[in-house]
């Protein structure tokens, strides 16, 4: 049986993987667009700010690796087109050179593309100007090396993850860094106003300008690199920088499917069932690619992260060989490392639960992540949201220390909410306690026990 999986990356590279796992004689044909199968994108800042000194480090697995593993690379080698009669793939090589790749299954893995926001000059400046949207290694090398030039100021436009992480690379490369974000504050996305405030605070302690509520208007060559010109509430301004990094997120890659027959679902993504089977005859897809069936929504969202694409093409490479696995669902669980501070959230916020149609109850704590008496206790700020009416536990954002264990946290309420757990639920968990790392109530659950008073009162 002939495999061809478009793409590489998570989803592709699992897919490829689990396929080879449950039936060997499978032939896994790769067709990857560039040099870099199997790079973990979510580690270029790390490499940029020089915590990973090599940035080979960043493969999950090696070209070497895959091949022992029984795939089959085509490496810089671009699919440009599906005939699902013909049940073969297009691609162009090398200086133009064509072929058409046969197929008995294909899983498209083709991952998504930066959005690129309206702003005057930027479809008219690249690299070569120190204007980068940072998505794929050759990306980060142009980023490194421009670095290696002497730059020494940045401007990051959009304050999600990406931009954040990148803020306090830079930070740490000595660059003077400056954060536009055209919404109310950072992490729009994520936390709530009176979280995001604390990420505010602890990157302007690390030197990171932040203005929020600005939009760039348009970026220009100036006889002193770059300007950035931006509105504050209506107020004109500019900025002067030696790299621009546009990091406004991102959106899937889609039209290589959609020409060939492909329906889309929200936000313009691939429709996929559970099991990442497409409305195409033998044609799964998995990843950034795909809308994302959502365990506490009706309808597929949008939820374009390393985690889900893993699964999502394990999945579909189960199921290209004849399984029957199911994707089980996303929570968009996610968290962050901002200098000295974590922040992490799953689930629903209260004003999305509300617009799923949950009554739901958001209630502030601010609980230790140690018994206090012990040295080095900090407060974790934590939101929690359930529904009022049967008490499920519907999301949670934490901020904190990076010593308080927010990622282990934000796991079991997670792992609750997965399971349709009640907030009252966390409060009778069993779990581990010692006075370094804990207290007899872990802050998870002095939190659930809030938002149960604050029904109560």
């Amino acid at each position: 049986m002939r495999l061809v999986i478009i793409g590489g990356s998570d989803a592709g590279i699992r897919a490829g993987l689990r396929a080879r796992q449950l039936d060997p004689i499978t032939d896994v044909q790769l067709v990857v667009a560039d040099d870099y199968p199997n790079f973990s994108i979510c580690g270029i800042p790390y490499y940029v700010s020089g915590e990973v000194p090599d940035w080979r480090s960043l493969a999950h697995r090696t070209k070497d690796d895959l091949e022992s593993a029984g795939l089959q690379l085509y490496l810089q080698e671009r699919a440009v087109g599906i005939d699902v009669d013909a049940r073969t793939v297009s691609t162009v090589f090398g200086a133009g050179e064509t072929r058409a790749i046969g197929y008995d299954r294909l899983i498209i893995a083709t991952g998504a593309l930066p959005n690129k926001p309206p702003i005057a000059g930027l479809d008219q400046l690249g690299a070569d100007d120190g204007v980068y949207l940072l998505h794929t290694m050759a990306d980060t090398f142009a980023v490194t090396q421009t670095l290696d030039r002497g730059a020494r100021s940045a401007v990051i436009v959009g304050a999600g993850y990406i931009g954040l992480e990148m803020a306090e690379a830079l930070r740490n490369r000595g660059l003077d860094v400056t954060v536009v974000e055209q919404l109310g504050q950072v992490l729009p996305r994520t936390l709530d106003p009176k979280l995001a405030t604390l990420v505010e605070t602890e990157l302007e302690r690390n030197g990171v300008t932040v203005s929020c509520d600005t939009a760039v208007t348009s970026i220009a060559r100036s006889d002193f690199g770059l300007q950035v010109n931006v509105s504050l509430v209506d107020q004109p301004g500019s900025l002067a920088a030696d790299l621009v990094l546009v990091a406004t997120g991102v959106r899937p890659d889609t039209q290589l499917a959609v020409d060939a027959g492909a329906k889309t679902g929200f936000g313009g993504a691939l429709f996929v069932d559970t099991g990442m089977r497409t409305n195409l005859p033998d044609v799964y897809a998995a990843g950034d690619c795909v809308h994302t069936h959502h365990r506490l929504l009706d309808d597929p969202t949008y939820v374009p992260l390393g985690t889900t694409a893993h699964k999502q093409g394990r999945v579909a490479g189960e199921n290209a060989v004849g399984g029957s696995a199911t994707y089980a669902g996303s929570l968009g669980t996610q968290v962050v490392r901002i200098f000295d501070l974590v922040a992490a959230a799953t689930g629903l916020r209260d004003p999305e639960a509300a617009g799923a149609g949950y009554q739901p109850a958001t209630v502030y704590s601010e609980p230790y992540d140690h018994k206090v008496y012990y040295p080095g206790a900090t407060p974790i700020a934590l939101h929690l949201t359930g529904d009022t009416v049967t008490g499920r536990l519907l999301g949670a954002q934490l901020v904190g220390g990076s010593s308080a264990q927010i990622a282990k946290r934000v796991d079991i309420l997670a792992t609750a909410i997965h399971y349709g757990g009640s907030v009252d639920d966390i409060g009778t968990l069993d779990l581990s306690y010692t006075p370094p790392l804990g207290s007899p109530y872990d802050a998870v659950q002095i939190a659930a026990h809030a938002w149960r008073d604050n029904q109560i009162t």
